[in-house]
């Protein structure tokens, strides 16, 4: 047991190499008994457990009386290897000190990124309606040639499927791009047509109140500590309750069915506008969306964004009917 004390032949050694700690497969080994030169080698018993300091070479210097141990994350997680594949193992799987502030930038840049996006949505949304609007010659055109509205539904509908269903579509640049402006301009053309069959008064009044909604529930998912991002499944379900109540409305009209088929529908898209920010934020939150998803995020918000102004829009007028 004496010989496991003795230090190596050889100033290049390291604990992982064959024959040290364990009993020696070199016949050389253990060295002559005038090794080693220095007095103050091997340290004391009890020693052992400590970490070598940095630079430490084992032909020269007094161990046992050398510097404090070193904590692991400083002396073994940049030199693991040095050591073997044993030393520092713990330190690997530590995250480096500014690993959360780089996160946190990241994802600050990706939501700066989305808002960006949609804003430029949202205003292109804005010139198309008040075009139709305040343009005589291009509202009773659009509102004389409906094949332009199922057109512009079609191309909106093809868009939307390749952006949703192809990774590489709404991942990869300029593609993604470009096939986010088809939709939005598909989009903007919808909502113009629809806008221009309601009086100007009635669609500022809906465009002020679907503003004023979106702010505040924004401003809500950024401050709460409630987390709507599990929520997708009883939201999923919600729309397609929906959807079969909007059949039903197709069938019989009314007043009363059209208030509160729009009540219902803006209350579940505001709902899918909390969770929508809340899985762009990240952080505290049980699910995230990645941040190469920035046209994604958009896409979720500005669709949030458009159905609550049309829920909202179906309500003022039917209320003014």
């Amino acid at each position: 047991m004496s010989n496991w004390q003795s230090p190596p032949p050889g100033a290049g050694f390291y604990p992982g190499q064959q024959g040290y700690p364990y009993p020696p497969q070199n016949p050389g080994y253990p060295p002559n008994p005038g090794y080693p030169p220095n007095p103050g080698y091997p340290p004391p018993q009890g020693d052992w457990n400590q970490a070598p300091p940095a630079g430490f070479i084992p032909t020269g210097g007094n161990y046992g009386q050398g510097p404090p141990p070193i904590p692991p994350t400083a002396a073994f997680g940049q030199a693991a290897g040095m050591y073997g594949a044993n030393y520092g193992d713990e330190a690997l799987h530590d995250e480096p000190k500014g690993f959360d502030f780089s996160d946190k930038t990241i994802r600050q840049g990706f939501i700066r990124k989305v808002y960006a996006i949609l804003m430029c949505q949202l205003l292109l949304t804005l010139g198309v309606i008040a075009l139709f609007l305040y343009h005589l010659p291009t509202k009773r055109y659009v509102q004389e040639h409906q094949g332009l509205f199922w057109a512009a539904l079609i191309l909106m509908i093809v868009s939307l499927i390749c952006m949703a269903c192809c990774t590489n579509v709404r991942r990869k640049a300029p593609m993604n791009f470009i096939f986010l402006f088809i939709f939005t301009s598909a989009e903007s053309f919808l909502l113009g047509t629809v806008s221009s069959r309601y009086e100007s008064q009635e669609v500022i009044l809906a465009v002020g109140i679907t503003a004023a909604i979106c702010f505040s529930l924004t401003i809500f998912a950024f401050q709460t500590k409630w987390d709507f991002t599990g929520m997708g499944a009883a939201l999923f379900v919600a729309v397609i309750c929906l959807m079969l109540f909007g059949i039903i409305a197709m069938f019989w009209h009314g007043k009363i069915i059209t208030i509160v088929y729009g009540t219902v529908g803006a209350l579940i898209f505001s709902l899918y506008l909390i969770y929508d920010t809340q899985l762009m934020l990240g952080g505290k939150h049980k699910y995230s969306i990645s941040p190469e998803e920035y046209i994604f995020a958009a896409l979720n918000l500005y669709l949030d964004v458009v159905n609550i102004f049309l829920y909202i829009l179906s309500i003022i007028g039917a209320s003014r009917d």
